[in-house]
């Protein structure tokens, strides 16, 4: 029952929340329900670390949803509930700041909360079902839920952001049915009839007969996936609603599309290429990934240089490290493979550490306009200006931070990769490192000129509260010992999703001594 505890706290912690009339009451159920949220996440993790698969689609009475966490799950389950937990801490002070300027009230709160618990719970759900179905209702769920979180300021800009982002972003899910649809096609007439037709479109059941799917309705399949989760995820050219939805949504909502979102579609689009890869071979899938890709850095890099919006500007950023996420699976050679899921990991929690620290430069200045700052931050808010550099040279891949080692990873498997792609996996891994490195001089200007300089007269020095500090020191803690660890359980567990994705004939390059 351990994973329908997970799956339902934060459903129940939303519910509460929308009955409850007092502030205290409201940050300490959110606290509470998602610290509870972390607990249970870790334990899934550890399960799954132990036992290699667990599942509750039997006994449970909510086996409509087809309960299953793997090792792909589990990584995805650990970002979810770390970052929910962040956030949730970083909202008490984020908008409790606000209540204080009379910029939104209590009943405005209650709702926060409430759609807040519900995103997590639409998330959970997209990694923890077996069912390819109910995992593109789920991500459909999550474009529902976060919907009314980037309209939450009800302005001109915010309303525009969220409609972009529901018509695009629903647009792009109806390709992913499509794609489900094909994969279901793919799979009705398969001589084992063994396993009754409610199973046709479980996951875990799919792989088992992947070698039997027939290889046109696959390949048709995973283009509609492609084009479908690929819009959710971020991937250029679907990209369009991702940086008026991240620069309009409340910073600790920002922080969780960016970091969680994202790779919840990206979740998605994997598990199709597993079996695709498992179907017809890699090559197919690997080729379109790479192409993808690299596509999606090559957009992201002249907005990155010429922004002068930071929320957009880390937008873009998210584009970028999607692209690279990407790249590296294209790669699906083992390296590769690892490369792309301990970035997926990495780009999570630095990106987090860069919208919550931006947010209290946001409290402060009450503008997301780099211009406008006129610099000086390292002189107005010490504290987040420093966090807000280590976390820019984090994100631009600066050793010794933990994107370095991912990227790092990723670029090894591109110059010495044999297999699948072959020789284009060199033009790709060279146009990679070039894009990486503009983004790299694009992104440390304009913090730059954010950190340093003469600040403006008017701004009163000092910090934000506790509530905006705490979470920001966890995150720099987190990318800073990942650049020169990576802990035993998270390296065992992205072994075990290389093993997932078909990585297995390289494995040996990992064994720890």
């Amino acid at each position: 029952m351990l994973l329908t505890f997970l799956l339902f706290t934060p459903l129940i912690t939303g519910i509460l929340c929308g009955l409850l009339s007092q502030k205290k009451a409201l940050d300490g159920l959110n606290i509470m329900g998602a610290g509870v949220v972390l607990s249970l996440g870790l334990g899934v993790f550890q399960k799954v670390l132990v036992q290699g698969v667990i599942t509750e689609s039997e006994t449970s009475r909510v086996s409509f949803l087809a309960l299953r966490a793997d090792a792909l799950s589990a990584i995805l389950i650990l970002i979810i509930s770390i970052l929910g937990f962040l956030t949730a801490v970083y909202s008490v002070g984020y908008m409790g700041r606000e209540i204080e300027e009379n910029l939104m009230d209590l009943g405005k709160l209650r709702r926060y909360y409430l759609l807040f618990h519900l995103f997590i719970f639409t998330m959970l759900l997209v990694c923890m079902t077996d069912n390819l179905g109910i995992l593109w209702i789920a991500i459909e769920a999550t474009t529902l839920a976060s919907a009314f979180l980037v309209a939450f300021y009800g302005h001109e800009h915010a309303l525009e952001a969220a409609w972009k982002y529901i018509i695009l972003c629903t647009v792009g899910i109806a390709f992913a049915l499509f794609g489900t649809i094909f994969v279901y096609l793919a799979s009705i007439n398969l001589s084992d009839t063994a396993e009754p037709m409610k199973y046709a479109l479980n996951w875990s059941y799919l792989t088992r007969v992947a070698s039997q799917l027939d290889p046109k309705f696959m390949k048709l399949a995973f283009l509609f996936i492609l084009v479908g989760y690929g819009t959710k995820a971020g991937l250029a050219p679907m990209h369009t609603w991702l940086p008026d939805a991240h620069s309009q949504a409340p910073t600790p909502i920002s922080a969780l599309l960016s970091g969680v979102l994202l790779n919840c579609a990206l979740y998605g689009l994997i598990r199709f290429h597993i079996l695709i890869s498992q179907s017809v071979g890699p090559d197919f899938s690997g080729r379109l990934l790479l192409l993808f890709g690299i596509f999606s850095l090559a957009i992201a890099t002249p907005f990155i240089l010429v922004q002068n919006n930071y929320k957009r500007l880390l937008a873009y950023s998210s584009i970028e490290h999607m692209g690279i996420i990407t790249t590296g699976l294209g790669f699906t050679g083992a390296l590769g493979i690892y490369g792309a899921i301990l970035h997926l990991f990495n780009h999570a929690m630095t990106k987090a550490l860069m919208f919550l620290t931006l947010g209290n430069v946001r409290l402060k200045y009450k503008t997301t306009k780099i211009d406008k700052l006129r610099g000086g931050l390292l002189h107005v808010m010490p504290v987040t200006g420093s966090l807000l550099l280590i976390g820019a040279l984090g994100l631009a891949g600066v050793p010794p931070f933990s994107i370095f080692l991912s990227e790092f990873t990723i670029l090894s498997a591109g110059f010495s990769y044999i297999e699948g792609p072959g020789r284009i996996s060199l033009i790709f891994s060279l146009l990679l490192l070039s894009f990486i490195t503009c983004i790299f001089a694009g992104l440390i200007y304009h913090v730059a000129k954010m950190a340093f300089g003469t600040p403006l007269e008017k701004v009163v020095r000092g910090e934000g509260s506790l509530w905006t500090l705490v979470p920001l020191g966890v995150l720099v803690l987190f990318i800073g010992f990942m650049g020169f660890h990576i802990p035993e359980d998270l390296h065992t567990m992205i072994l075990k999703t290389v093993e997932i994705l078909g990585g297995h004939d390289t494995m040996v390059l990992f064994q720890r001594k």
